[in-house]
């Protein structure tokens, strides 16, 4: 875009009339289904925070003992001097956690993925993307300057035709495991065994489903009974169902040297603040121990989805914490949310480009700490504004 106020002005203007615009709500309160915003209560079903983990006492004082030892900052990047004791034993207790060999802390989701996607792939090598995958890993495809093919949402046939018609000696198949907007998840035994017929690298970003899937926790490739040789990269981040920030990347030894020489975002950024590891530290610890959070997640999303039957009120097709309900044009998944608003529930519209023009939806998103009540109410107010 020219250098030029009224190009800039006219493009804001028309973001408002498209009624794609968007600006921040600001929070007085924690991060839990009550919640304090913008001054006015609301019941919100719009965090990540799927476990109910972000204000758990046990992970603040982690945090705070963290911080009268180590201080806030960690001052330098991991290769200087910033990486920390707290680093280090949270690096080693989620390659236990997750099954594999090493595990490497990223400040957020989206530098992991560019930074092991660059890492990896270069002009020439060949990378096939779900359509919808997170735009972490659309960019980090982009930016590798290796040739990006986009498959069909979760279509195995249209995949394999693409191999078929685009060889190369280093591919990569990128995809999601928990579809952020959707809530469906990746066909990751199809993929883990095509990824294996071509030699092909196989990358799941399990932001969504880390801390919520499998017998532990330990997300959907745990779940689907796949081992680090059937998904050699794990990518996760740990500020949503774990309740504090920051990402890592899981994989082979080898990998994880590789990736500490090569990755920029690992390289070239400051580490997260030694209190932070120490918070998502007891964070796991607490997982790990008690599967009531993941049970009772489980049965809210059961509770919703069978409210929502009864009601008439269609969803799209997940069976995890984000259940999307379709609206389709822009303006009135806009004006549903707002209604809603207006009535203290707090559901966000998701627009384009967020998700494809004409797919506009109110992505409903569940925790374990939601109530009964709480369900009955939003489940009350969305047969209201659905059908008004």
């Amino acid at each position: 875009m020219k250098n030029d106020p009224k190009l800039i002005q006219a493009f804001l203007q028309e973001r408002q009339q498209q009624h794609l615009y968007r600006k921040p709500h600001i929070s007085q309160s924690p991060q839990q289904p009550h919640m304090t915003i913008n001054g006015d209560k609301f019941l919100t079903f719009c965090s990540n925070d799927y476990l109910g983990l972000a204000n758990h006492p046990d992970i603040l004082n982690a945090f705070k003992q963290a911080a009268d030892k180590y201080g806030i900052g960690s001052g330098a990047a991991h290769l200087i001097n910033g990486h920390s004791i707290e680093h280090q034993l949270l690096e080693e207790e989620l390659a236990e956690f997750t099954g594999r060999d090493r595990a490497l802390l990223f400040s957020t989701g989206y530098m992991a993925n560019l930074g092991v996607v660059n890492a990896l792939m270069e002009r020439g090598d060949m990378i096939f993307a779900d359509r919808l995958n997170h735009a972490s890993l659309v960019d980090a495809g982009l930016l590798s300057n290796a040739k990006m093919k986009r498959y069909a949402h979760n279509d195995i046939p249209a995949l394999e035709k693409l191999y078929i018609k685009n060889a190369s000696k280093n591919s990569m198949i990128l995809t999601d495991g928990v579809f952020s907007m959707d809530g469906d998840i990746a066909p990751v035994i199809q993929l883990s065994n095509i990824a294996t017929q071509h030699g092909a690298w196989l990358m799941v970003d399990d932001a969504h489903g880390f801390g919520t899937l499998g017998k532990t926790g330990t997300g959907l490739i745990q779940q689907e009974s796949l081992s680090q040789d059937e998904v050699p990269i794990l990518m996760a981040t740990l500020g949503k169902a774990i309740g504090t920030a920051g990402a890592f990347v899981a994989g082979s030894h080898d990998l994880i040297e590789y990736l500490i020489q090569t990755a920029r975002t690992y390289t070239f950024t400051t580490a997260m603040p030694p209190a932070i590891a120490a918070a998502t530290r007891a964070s796991l610890k607490i997982i790990h121990a008690d599967n009531e959070r993941r049970e009772k997640l489980n049965y809210n999303i059961k509770q919703f989805k069978k409210g929502a039957s009864e009601l008439g009120i269609e969803l799209m097709l997940s069976n995890t914490a984000i259940q999307p309900i379709m609206v389709g044009n822009t303006e009135q998944a806009v004006i549903i949310s707002e209604r809603l608003r207006t009535q203290g529930i707090l559901v966000t519209a998701i627009r384009p480009p967020t998700v494809p023009t004409g797919t506009a939806r109110l992505r409903v998103t569940l925790s374990a700490k939601h109530t009964k009540e709480d369900i009955v109410i939003l489940l009350a107010a969305l047969k209201a504004n659905l059908t008004t």
